[in-house]
């Protein structure tokens, strides 16, 4: 086998392959079996006739046509490995010339785009100092007493704001009950405006077991068509009343919430202060790490393919999709509830994924220029980091992910570790 490349526009080009002598004659003769099989002679049983014969009766031109699979995938691996090719795109097949004597193939092939590197060492960046304020520590404590708030009954006095009345009720439209408007022991949190404009406001002052009629009109675009803009009037009990009780910051319920090695108010302050603190550190890397991406990225030029950009909203759209679904939301409801159409969710993903497929090109890129490589250790390490994190198996995180895309994230981080390594805070002016 022999090969050609030459680039037609940007990243396309034409990889074209010769395949000839005993390779070529092989894949011929692999046709030929294969066609002789369906070949009918007369007083002979499929595929028993003579070659011969059969030769008479198959057309040279089938052969050859046939034999193209045969040797296709291996012209392809050789083509590309002859001339050092990164396809970024299954490549399309064309035929430039066939006969016995030997057959070229044409690839039509997208590869990786070259890239000029601009400067991505000495940047600078704006320094971003962490703080976090004793009422950020006290918010995150007070969420706490409040995801333990209970309900409890409350043995006197009336319905007021916030509390939750438990309540029975039915609807009726010019006396007559409605669909949908009874329910019984139903818990209203007064406040939550979750009923029907004014409903709240007039259980305000009721005690148990107390009965009253609540006059109050459905909103004008109101969902069922008959009842939208009318006035209605609804028959209500109150069963009893609960209040919410929020547990007292103490060293008991700091206990009782059972966080491991935090046993005091103190312990929990701490604790919370140190999470805040890690969690803005990691938010002030990422705008640091966000500039000199950016820096880098819009000093160096690549002309991206469209079929790079095109597979990176796919991936993106994919991965809405898988999160979504984790959030128990049908991809098409979803559609549905915002009014969009799949093309403009994909066109404003686009964006975003040209500038992930242009960061990657570019750190592949200062890879190369630095010469970074990634030992079997490095590829062991981030397999067992993964595993922890997923709290999976490693073999079975090995099943999922191959060592050829764990080596390459690893290498691409690298390069960004270069980055970081070598740049600087801006100088603040006197």
């Amino acid at each position: 086998m022999k090969s050609t490349w030459n680039i037609v526009e940007k990243s396309n080009g034409e990889l074209l392959v010769t395949v000839d002598g005993a390779a070529w004659k092989q894949a011929q003769d692999k046709a030929f079996k294969k066609i002789a099989k369906s070949v009918n002679v007369k007083g002979f049983r499929a595929g028993q006739a003579p070659e011969a014969m059969v030769r008479k009766m198959v057309n040279t031109q089938s052969i050859l046509w046939e034999a193209v699979d045969y040797v296709a995938n291996d012209a392809l691996v050789f083509g590309v490995q002859e001339q050092n090719l990164e396809l970024v795109a299954r490549p399309n097949l064309d035929l430039e010339s066939i006969s016995e004597e030997e057959v070229v193939l044409k690839f039509l092939v997208t590869v990786s785009p070259e890239v000029t590197l601009g400067e991505y060492k000495g940047l600078e960046y704006d320094e971003i100092k962490v703080r976090v304020p004793s009422s950020e520590v006290k918010a995150q404590i007070e969420k706490i007493q409040k995801d333990f708030t209970e309900l409890v009954l409350k043995e006197e006095g009336f319905v007021e704001e916030g509390n939750t009345a438990v309540i029975d009720f039915e609807g009726f439209k010019d006396g007559v009950a409605f669909e949908g408007g009874k329910g019984e022991n139903y818990p209203l949190e007064i406040g939550s405006h979750t009923f029907i404009p004014g409903f709240e406001e007039q259980l305000i002052g009721m005690i148990p077991n107390e009965e009253k009629e609540i006059n109050v009109t459905f909103p004008e675009e109101y969902q069922a068509a008959d009842l939208a803009g009318q006035p209605v009037v609804f028959k209500v009990r109150v069963n009893e009343i609960k209040t919410k009780v929020t547990p007292e910051l103490t060293d008991e319920f700091v206990k009782e919430i059972n966080i491991p090695d935090v046993e005091t108010v103190k312990d929990l302050e701490k604790m919370i202060k140190k999470d805040l603190k890690a969690q803005k550190e990691k938010e002030a890397d990422d705008k640091v790490t966000n500039q000199l991406l950016t820096a880098v990225t819009d000093a160096s030029t690549v002309e991206i393919p469209e079929v790079m950009v095109e597979a990176e909203t796919e991936n993106m759209l994919e991965d809405f999709k898988n999160r979504l679904a984790q959030q128990g939301i049908d991809y098409n409801m979803y559609l549905q509830m915002v009014q969009q159409e799949e093309s403009s969710i994909k066109e404003e993903m686009a964006k975003d994924a040209y500038n992930k497929v242009k960061v990657r090109l570019v750190l592949t890129q200062i890879a190369k220029q630095e010469g970074i490589e990634v030992s079997e250790e490095e590829i062991e390490a981030e397999y067992n980091s993964i595993a922890t994190q997923y709290r999976m198996d490693v073999e079975r995180v090995k099943e999922y992910i191959d060592a050829a895309s764990i080596s390459y994230d690893v290498r691409l981080r690298k390069a960004l570790d270069v980055i970081k390594a070598a740049s600087k805070k801006k100088e603040k002016d006197a």
